[in-house]
């Protein structure tokens, strides 16, 4: 949940064999852990792997579910599987498709046809129309980050070099833990 795990980041996605059991890691750019995909899924991404194919994962949102007790954290990305001989172009259409998701906006990634030459033909600036929806809230359900915040971007901007934007961000966050003492100091609670 912290700012290490950011929609529309791009994540590193190392596949292991844990326990005979397949797992493809997501890793963020800090080289941490983030989440992991289902067995399934990771078989068939170590077989894309093994297969010299490059796999860049893009977290797309993160919600929370009360079952099982005591609840989870969980979370859905969006894997693009490419070859490297494509790089350049692969390279400008994720950051293309990192900047969607980032802002909320949840292109259908799933490349029938001729998506795959558009993204080639296009040097990587074709990005796909349709849209894929969130997943239905359900009870005991919440969506806790589906796109970008500005504080996440405060902090980006920070990491990045920017002071204003480091020292703004956390102004911001000192402003705002004072205005909540302040406001539980004036209803009695301190």
């Amino acid at each position: 949940m912290s700012s290490n795990t950011l929609v529309g980041d791009r994540y590193a996605i190392e596949c292991l064999l844990e326990e005979g059991k397949h797992r493809a890691w997501l890793i963020n750019k800090f080289g941490e852990r983030i989440g992991y995909f289902g067995e399934d899924f990771s078989r068939t991404l170590s077989l894309y792997k093994a297969d010299g194919m490059s796999l860049v994962g893009i977290l797309s949102f993160i919600a929370f579910t009360e079952t099982p007790e005591p609840g989870e954290y969980w979370g859905q990305a969006a894997v693009i599987a490419y070859n490297p001989a494509y790089k350049d172009e692969f390279n400008t259409f994720i950051n293309g498709v990192c900047g969607l998701i980032g802002k909320g906006i949840r292109p259908k990634l799933s490349f029938e046809g001729s998506a795959v030459d558009e993204v080639i033909s296009s040097k990587g600036t074709w990005l796909p129309s349709d849209r894929e929806p969130l997943p239905e809230k359900q009870r005991g359900m919440a969506l806790l980050k589906t796109r970008r915040g500005f504080i996440d971007g405060l902090v980006e901007a920070g990491r990045s070099g920017n002071k204003g934007c480091y020292f703004l961000s956390w102004a911001f966050l000192l402003a705002l833990v004072a205005a909540i003492i302040f406001g539980l100091k004036s209803c009695g609670v301190f």
